[in-house]
């Protein structure tokens, strides 16, 4: 994928509604601690999946540094965390590469932005059940289609990954126009035959698929009978990947399939709802729930705020015959990056993606000049 990021924001609902992040362990699901490496996002959810974003850009001057202590014995789990703390710890990371933690799927994509994204796949894969690069666009020309980004495919790297029990999951964005996939027969097929060859010769556990947000920019889930083959499309397609069996592991293909976390208390026919999760929950592994970049440039603010993000769950798990199965079906989005908005200069504000880490330990150290307002909960 080229490395841009779209803007798929609607206007927020300003009061979320309330939560309590300090519920008991005892309470009703379980406590998810995320560190990276030093400040903390803390969740009372159902169980649910991981997904993180890595990165493959040019590396960072600073190398890791390992210690023989975790977070924990270091003290670093904590909802305060100073400044000196984060200069101090952010490059350092624990010599157990290994020991997971956390229990359930963890998903991490490895994106064009920040640094060192491929090597630290690899460096941590085994705390990795599923990497995901963002190497493919499904595309048409007119009437042709085109699955563009096997340029990116490294042999090396995925059997590297494989080899310590990773799964590869590259994600795939469907950027054809909608007629052409969902309205005629041959070119729906085409495009399934397109993605499961490419899966086939290349070795890949399965896809990570995103298409709902261009779905909604064309007004395709506005009409309920272009909705319905939609979700017909992604039904097909983890049937057919479902058929073939992965070459590196005795499963079958797999298909990850990427939904929009809902942004307003009511829903609307863009957000992808219970009912929807529903019907595809039957053909599809996993769903990565997108709870990040919640505020924009023309509201500044929190990119994952915590009530928002148990709103999203509890919101997708309503639907009549949702199960904890289902819950376990979800990969929950934690972005590991923040944004800095300048606000006196209105949509120009958000810095580019690549200079963030660099300039947030710049704002901590207090050599920014200017207003700023910041948002996010990790940065990496």
């Amino acid at each position: 994928m080229p490395p841009r990021r779209r803007d798929r924001r609607r206007p927020r609902d300003p009061s979320p509604p309330p939560s309590d992040a300090r519920a008991p362990p005892s309470a009703s699901g379980f406590r998810l601690t995320l560190l990276a490496p030093v400040v903390v996002l803390v969740l009372v959810v159902a169980a649910l999946g991981f997904s993180g974003r890595l990165s493959r850009s040019p590396p960072h001057p600073q190398t890791l540094q390992t210690t023989a202590h975790s977070v924990y014995e270091r003290g670093l789990v904590k909802r305060d965390v100073s400044a000196r703390e984060i200069l101090t710890e952010h490059t350092r990371v624990s010599e157990n590469r290994s020991q997971r933690h956390f229990p359930n799927p963890v998903l991490a994509y490895v994106t064009p932005w920040n640094s060192k994204g491929y090597d630290m796949a690899k460096l941590f894969s085994a705390k990795l059940t599923h990497i995901s690069p963002v190497w493919y666009d499904l595309k048409s020309y007119r009437n042709m289609l085109v699955l563009e980004g096997e340029h990116n495919f490294d042999a090396t790297w995925v059997s590297e990954l494989q080899s310590n029990g990773s799964l590869v999951v590259p994600r795939v964005v469907l950027e054809a126009f909608p007629a052409v996939v969902l309205l005629e027969k041959k070119q729906k097929t085409k495009a399934i035959d397109l993605i499961v060859s490419e899966c086939r010769d290349k070795g890949y556990n399965g896809i990570v698929l995103e298409s709902w947000s261009r779905w909604a920019a064309y007004g395709v889930l506005d009409d309920p009978q272009l909705r319905s083959m939609a979700l017909q499309f992604v039904k097909e397609l983890g049937e057919a990947l479902h058929s073939i069996s992965s070459k590196s592991s005795s499963h079958h293909l797999e298909l990850i399939y990427v939904i929009p976390a809902p942004r307003m208390q009511e829903l609307n026919n863009q957000d992808f709802g219970p009912e929807d999760l529903l019907q595809l929950a039957d053909s599809v592994d996993g769903f990565s729930l997108m709870t990040y970049d919640f505020s924009g440039p023309q509201n500044p603010g929190p990119s994952a705020p915590l009530n928002w993000v148990q709103h999203s769950l509890t919101t997708l798990l309503s639907a009549k015959g949702s199960s904890r199965d289902h819950s376990r079906m979800i990969f929950l989005g934690i972005n590991f990056y923040g944004n800095d908005f300048l606000l006196s200069r209105g949509d120009l504000g958000r810095l580019e993606r690549g200079w963030r880490r660099r300039l947030y330990l710049k704002l901590v150290t207090g050599r920014v000049p200017g207003p700023h307002r910041r948002g996010g909960a990790v940065i990496a």
